[in-house]
């Protein structure tokens, strides 16, 4: 399934699934407020050579996204054909406590299965034998980064995963971007949003995942690329990788 057919697509279920909360959700409802779809435009980006055809989505083995917020992603992929898809997110942290992934799934008949885990605790993955789990966005949230990744690379042969980096430290004077170290947010420092800890620096990122298990097939940044950190809205950089499991060779 290759990327180029995926980002086209994306488009046109980007307006189907708003058509779809708009006639499933109460006024005022709160629907996860970033389109998630979007992503496909930096996985275009992210992928090369062969990568580009995307073959864990052709193999019959069951796909996760994680923190899926309302399931777009998920939905969308149970469009093109693929089965077994598993949405994974937690209630007390999504944005409307996995309301609209219900009401989305209700409303289009989909089979899609949505699992509530705790990725702050020590947890099992729904299954065992994902061929391919999007991990968007998800990193930086994460208490212990090292444990999930670690937990993941167990039961998943390939994953997109994508993180917010910084190439300098919080006084965006000091560079860390060749340095393996991640910066610990203050609660309140990163959009006042307490759920930010984690932010590697793109070495930081890249032992992280060698130490847990995987091997990097492609990598791209996107956004402040030239002098990015940890905080600020001006200053955020997003890594985006596309990795294979040593553990599943």
């Amino acid at each position: 399934m290759h990327i180029e057919e995926l980002q086209r697509d994306s488009r046109a279920f980007e307006r189907l699934i708003a058509a779809r909360k708009a006639e499933c959700g109460p006024p005022g409802f709160p629907w996860y407020p970033y389109g998630t779809l979007s992503n496909f435009a930096h996985l275009n980006r992210l992928l090369s050579g062969a990568n580009r055809a995307l073959a864990p989505l052709d193999a019959g083995r069951p796909v996760a996204d994680v923190g899926g917020a309302d399931g777009d992603l998920a939905f969308f992929l149970e469009s093109k054909g693929l089965a077994s898809i598993d949405l994974v997110d937690y209630a007390p942290t999504n944005y409307n406590s996995l309301r609209g992934a219900r009401m989305l799934k209700e409303q289009l008949g989909s089979k899609v299965e949505i699992h509530e885990l705790d990725l702050d605790s020590y947890f099992r993955w729904p299954r065992d034998d994902y061929e391919l789990v999007f991990f968007l966005g998800i990193l930086y949230h994460l208490k212990n980064p090292y444990y999930v990744l670690e937990s993941l690379a167990k039961v998943a042969r390939y994953s997109l995963i994508s993180t917010r980096v910084a190439q300098f430290g919080a006084d965006r004077r000091t560079p860390i971007a060749n340095q393996a170290v991640a910066y610990l947010l203050a609660p309140d420092e990163c959009n006042n949003d307490a759920t930010n800890f984690w932010i590697f620096s793109q070495q930081g990122l890249a032992r992280i995942l060698d130490r847990t298990g995987w091997t990097v097939l492609d990598h791209v940044c996107v956004g402040n690329t030239r002098n990015s950190d940890p905080a600020s809205a001006d200053g955020d950089e997003r890594a985006f990788v596309f990795v294979k499991s040593r553990w599943r060779d």
